[in-house]
């Protein structure tokens, strides 16, 4: 996606998610707060970690009141330490006041997720294996979590349906045969497309090598049976593992040969990273 279309999706969901916090009004603001008074909060970092969606965070108290104004002393990417002062947000305090969850909500969702990335990013480092994510991400929330693997140094897999084939085993199923379902994904495909086959066994990887798969996802495989297949591949296709990999068991795989990791973990299991806004006063 371009960057226009990006920052329409993300105010989209961000107005959304704006929406489910505020339906009417913000009582508790309201009711201290009767008129504009200008203001200014920190926002400090509580855990160690790599920062993810500062835009996003700013882009929130914008949407309420275009007159916001930030000082940041970090940037997305970088790595933060308990205590330390990220920044300040200055403007209207009601606003302040009304934006300060649902900014912090995505700030630490993405900075949680960059922080994850990056420990396993590094347990592979040396490898050549690039970690990939998975669409196994909260919904409404794939813009902004994906950007956050890529933030902690990982690589996006297919963005959404739309962006790749990638034959499971139901829609083997539904073809009758990986043969069958490669044969037809090809035909209905542009020829542009890579076709990427998820096995489970080392008969279904040699059929799905000999129907021309692209890539081949080992899929729950054992460590034995995984080293076996990319011996059998040798090169001919690109190989992805995948199945229940995270930070704890990663490191297993660094010596079996394969180009790609991909984890689900990293969007769907992430802590968030503990921030927040303090220290509130008129200015």
């Amino acid at each position: 996606m371009n960057k226009i279309t990006t920052r329409l999706n993300a105010d989209n969901l961000i107005l959304s998610a704006l929406r489910e916090d505020i339906t009417g009004e913000d009582i508790t603001t309201n009711a201290v707060m009767r008129e504009y008074q200008k203001g200014e909060v920190q926002l400090i970092c509580k855990q160690d970690g790599v920062l993810a969606g500062l835009e996003v965070f700013k882009r929130v108290f914008e949407l309420l009141d275009d007159k916001i104004e930030f000082e940041m002393n970090n940037s997305d990417g970088d790595f933060v330490k308990n205590g330390d002062v990220i920044g300040v947000v200055r403007g209207d305090i009601r606003v302040l006041l009304s934006g300060e969850r649902t900014a912090l909500n995505y700030l630490q969702r993405m900075s949680g997720i960059a922080t994850y990335t990056n420990d396993i990013v590094k347990l592979l480092e040396g490898t050549g294996i690039k970690l990939l994510d998975t669409r196994k991400t909260t919904p409404n929330m794939r813009i902004f979590e994906k950007y956050a693997v890529k933030v902690g140094g990982g690589c996006n897999h297919r963005y959404n349906l739309s962006d790749g084939v990638l034959l499971k085993d139901n829609h083997i199923g539904a073809a009758g045969s990986i043969t069958k379902a490669v044969m037809m994904a090809k035909e209905y495909a542009p020829f542009v497309r890579k076709i990427e086959v998820e096995t489970e066994n080392l008969d279904m990887v040699a059929e799905a090598l000999k129907a021309g798969a692209d890539i081949i996802m080992l899929d729950n495989m054992s460590d034995e049976d995984m080293k076996k297949a990319v011996e059998m591949i040798d090169g001919r296709a690109q190989t992805e593992c995948s199945g229940n990999i995270t930070k704890e068991n990663i490191k297993r795989l660094s010596d079996i040969g394969v180009d790609y990791v991909s984890s689900g973990a990293l969007t769907h299991s992430a802590p968030i990273m503990d921030l927040s806004l303090k220290n509130l006063h008129a200015v």
